[in-house]
């Protein structure tokens, strides 16, 4: 493989938008976390994929990344599930892991936490927060409670007839941060504050 074809694929599997950095931001939280893996079967069936389980290949999300940058994170109430319409946040950059070195699609970004202060995310109060909030869960076993979970349109199921789905192309609309136990993949994470959020799209800068 020539430099040229090297950069390429570096280049597709690892994408960023820069943002100005503006130091205490009280309205620009940083995350970062895993939100799917590929190749990998999900624990459990996805909502929208008719009880079946999935696998999202890794062809597909190399292929799909573009598309993830500057879509919104979202929530529900109770950290079960999704809802497109509270939109909490916005993915700024995301990376799959080479081959050899894993499965994660990692992404970061950044929460809307002063219009949310629900979350409990504010970095004055430590990141721990209330009881319930995204922080107080955020910081339970350093994080391990709480995952993501992908939003996709014109997803291509490779065979409908399969009792697990194997998705060859797909269009990323958004993410959900959700409990981890709730999420399809149990092998998803998510991390509230600046040290996460920096360290995480250096990663992605050194990928790239």
């Amino acid at each position: 493989m020539d430099a040229r074809m090297q950069c390429r694929s570096l280049a597709v599997r690892a994408m960023a938008v820069e943002f100005p950095e503006v130091e205490g931001h009280p309205n620009r939280l940083p995350f970062a976390g895993c939100l799917t893996l590929v190749d990998v079967a999900s624990d459990k069936a996805p909502s929208g994929a008719r009880g079946h389980r999935v696998v999202l290949t890794r062809e597909a999300a190399e292929a799909a990344l573009p598309s993830l940058l500057g879509m919104a994170v979202d929530y529900k109430a109770g950290w079960d599930g999704h809802d497109a319409r509270q939109k909490c946040g916005i993915i700024t950059a995301a990376r799959v892991e080479p081959k050899g070195e894993g499965q994660r699609l990692l992404v970061s970004g950044y929460l809307f936490a002063r219009d949310f202060p629900e979350f409990g995310c504010h970095e004055k109060s430590g990141g721990v927060g209330k009881p319930g909030t995204l922080a107080a869960h955020a910081a339970i076993a350093d994080g391990d409670a709480m995952g993501m979970s992908y939003e996709l349109a014109d997803a291509h199921v490779a065979d409908m007839r399969s009792p697990v789905w194997r998705l060859t192309r797909a269009t990323f609309t958004g993410a959900a941060i959700l409990l981890r136990e709730k999420a399809a993949y149990r092998g998803t994470s998510f991390c509230i504050g600046r040290r996460a959020g920096v360290s995480a799209h250096r990663r992605v800068a050194a990928q790239a």
